[in-house]
């Protein structure tokens, strides 16, 4: 297998194996179930919209016929639906091979959810964090289970995490609560993965970020609409982007804990590889308080 060139034509057989893709109807997470749909395995859509979820299968099975693929209904922006999700999936699939962390939303105006978080933070870490915990059962015995939680290069920029203002009530910038909810995905997989190690679990937790790739999730950029025609031109296709999450999900020499980008200038672009996060979000202490604020924001504990 080729360390720079690593690509669809790599993952191998997932015949048998159960994932669930959050944010599957449309760029990189259709990507993702599509390439793993088309190596075997029977893929749960989990998306907020069903219209655009089962147009999603029909545009997968174009290319697998004989995919085997399931509708969920979830919207992580509601610890209500959040709740109804796995407990539905739970009774339905009973094992989980892969839990892709997908979906997610970028610079959005001034936001809440459902539950009064701020928008980016909650939907892309506080709603995982409960998505996942509640979802974990069915995981930890499984040999060989994976948590891929997706992050950006934007962990990077203006992320330092307030904890004191978590939902940006004093002063919101788009930009920086971007970049706060993407360091906290790392935060999250690298103390998730601590304690599946410590509990000796057949899960393993990783994170992967797609460089710069051209999906919807790109459409609240500030000057968004006068950049597209050069942000096209610069980013990466889907298909290209979702390589780190399916690396991170299947290549069999991946390890826990890891972090994997695109190989190309300033991780922008190319195939996948395992990448390094920043300082911050290695710092333990961290770690630990937004995890605690996150059980207490989301009353979900984890079995681990």
């Amino acid at each position: 297998m080729s360390e720079a060139k690593w690509t669809t034509e790599d993952i191998p057989d997932q015949s048998g194996r159960v994932a669930v893709v959050t944010g599957a109807n449309t760029g990189l997470g259709l990507e993702t179930a599509r390439a793993l749909a088309g190596r075997g395995a029977s893929v749960t859509l989990a998306v907020r919209n069903l219209a655009k979820g089962n147009a999603a299968i029909d545009d997968i099975r174009g290319d697998v016929p004989d995919a085997e693929l399931e509708l969920q209904e979830l919207d992580l922006a509601s610890l209500e639906s959040i709740r109804d999700a796995t407990a539905e999936i739970g009774r339905r699939l009973g094992r989980i091979d892969l839990l892709i962390n997908n979906a997610g939303v970028m610079y959005t105006p001034r936001q809440k959810t459902a539950d009064g978080f701020e928008m980016q933070l909650g939907t892309n870490h506080l709603g995982h964090f409960a998505w996942t915990g509640l979802l974990l059962d069915h995981l930890l015995e499984v040999e060989g289970s994976r948590i891929v939680t997706v992050s950006s290069v934007g962990h990077r920029i203006r992320s330092r995490i307030d904890f004191d203002d978590l939902h940006a009530e004093r002063r919101y910038n788009r930009v920086a609560a971007y970049g706060r909810s993407k360091l906290a995905n790392l935060l999250f997989t690298y103390a998730l993965q601590r304690r599946l190690e410590a509990a000796n679990a057949e899960t393993v937790a990783l994170a992967a970020h797609p460089g710069g790739s051209d999906t919807e999730l790109g459409r609240h950029m500030p000057g968004g609409r006068l950049l597209q025609p050069l942000t096209r031109l610069l980013a990466q296709s889907a298909a290209m982007g979702a390589l780190p999450t399916l690396r991170a999900a299947t290549d069999p020499a991946a390890e826990g804990g890891q972090y994997y980008g695109p190989d190309g200038f300033m991780e922008s672009r190319g195939h996948p590889i395992p990448v390094a996060s920043s300082d911050r979000s290695h710092e333990l202490e961290t770690q630990q308080r937004l995890w605690a604020a996150s059980e207490e924001l989301t009353g979900v504990t984890y079995p681990i």
